[in-house]
């Protein structure tokens, strides 16, 4: 029987108290889900502006613009996911910091299009800001209710607070030094939770993070479901185009069916049972997330060359579709199936990583990718994870470190 919560204080808020991270029957909570549906939207419009970055040819600016944008997404998402898997108390004031929180990620929403077409990131950061100022609050929260870890919810604390200070006097900085700042930025963001954990650790449970990884994975391979559909509607209006897109439409929902059986075939908690491991399936899952987000994209933008009406060649426009699933692919193999697997699924899903690059060569798009997923399938199917991790990692889960 898991243990009663802590009673509640006179202003009706439980003490933040470190969880237990081997409760039993830890899962998503209603707040984190509906946290989740608010993040879709902002990953939706970075996808879609994506997409019209690359149809309109300006390839390297939006995929600058997309990997910066979609870092303020995922860095927000990510700590605010790993530290409600250490704190969530779920009372009125988590509750209204968590809202806030869902606000900011709103805001920046409505900035993406204005840093893709005129590189102006005041909005997504002035959002931002706001976004992790609530995560200060509750590191201070939990500093004055748990004393074990008070060093370390300090010092996430502070560190925050004085990034986004920088962040700010970033916004008056001309564009070319403005955008090397931002990149300096992200990697103090980053380093923050290394520090901080170096003075002391904080519980988290493998079971609920890896199932939040998942669902917000869920949420992406939606939008390549949502590209799927919008190429049966265009074949609808376009009878020229309607053999390939319907191709297309179906191929793809393929492929989206693979990438979610791939990743959801490894045991992802046994990825998490150390320091090295953790950082690793954190940090590396900023890759997995944009690809997936990416490859929906693509499949626009191969849409839009089908129709006619997109600056890029066939060649480039295919590769729109096959870097992305090559990237999900490699990441969720090094993060979570190549510490679970035999030789053989180890040598498979790393070569169709590769194989998948080779699709444009085909007139028909997608299809040499589709039929090497499917094949991995089978793979898998008949190479089930194997049920240890590999020698020379922990095979408890009772580790305290957690990623940001």
């Amino acid at each position: 029987m898991p243990a009663p919560p802590p009673p509640a204080s006179r202003f009706r808020l439980i003490p933040m108290a470190a969880r237990d991270p081997h409760e039993p029957g830890r899962s998503a909570s209603v707040l984190e889900l509906f946290f989740d549906l608010v993040f879709v939207v902002a990953v939706s419009i970075a996808s879609v502006q994506l997409h019209h970055a690359l149809t309109e040819g300006h390839v390297l600016d939006g995929l600058v613009t997309y990997g910066l944008v979609f870092f303020g997404i995922w860095w927000a998402w990510m700590n605010f996911t790993w530290f409600a898997t250490s704190f969530d108390t779920d009372d009125w004031l988590y509750r209204v910091l968590t809202i806030v929180q869902m606000a900011g990620v709103l805001v920046l929403a409505t900035g993406i299009e204005p840093a893709f077409t005129d590189a102006d990131y005041t909005l997504p950061i002035l959002s931002y800001v706001v976004m992790r100022l609530a995560m200060v609050a509750q590191w201070l929260r939990a500093s004055r209710s748990d004393a074990s870890i008070r060093r370390t919810a300090r010092v996430y604390a502070g560190g925050i607070a004085a990034v986004q200070v920088l962040w700010l006097l970033q916004l008056t900085l001309p564009d070319v030094p403005g955008r090397i700042t931002l990149v300096l930025l992200i990697v103090v963001e980053v380093a923050i939770p290394v520090i901080a954990q170096r003075r002391g650790t904080t519980p988290w449970h493998p079971h609920h993070i890896t199932e939040r990884y998942g669902l917000f994975t869920l949420i992406l391979l939606g939008e390549s479901l949502l590209a799927s559909s919008n190429a049966i509607i265009k074949a609808v209006h376009d009878t020229d185009a309607l053999g390939p897109l319907i191709a297309i439409a179906a191929l793809t929902f393929v492929v989206t069916a693979a990438l979610w059986w791939i990743y959801f075939w490894p045991p992802h908690h046994r990825s998490i049972t150390s320091f090295r491991g953790s950082l690793r399936y954190g940090y590396v899952h900023y890759f997995v997330f944009a690809a997936a987000g990416a490859f929906s994209a693509g499949i626009e933008v191969q849409i839009d060359v089908l129709t006619g009406h997109s600056e890029l060649s066939d060649l480039a426009a295919s590769f729109t579709v096959t870097i992305p699933i090559a990237v999900f692919l490699a990441g969720i193999w090094w993060i979570a199936i190549r510490d679970h697997a035999d030789p053989l699924v180890n040598a498979v899903v790393p070569l169709a990583a590769v194989l998948v690059l080779c699709d444009p060569l085909l007139p028909v798009p997608v299809t040499l990718t589709a039929v090497i997923l499917v094949l991995v399938i089978v793979v898998l199917v008949l190479h089930p994870p194997v049920s240890s991790p590999s020698p020379g990692r922990p095979a408890s889960t009772r580790c305290r470190w957690r990623a940001p």
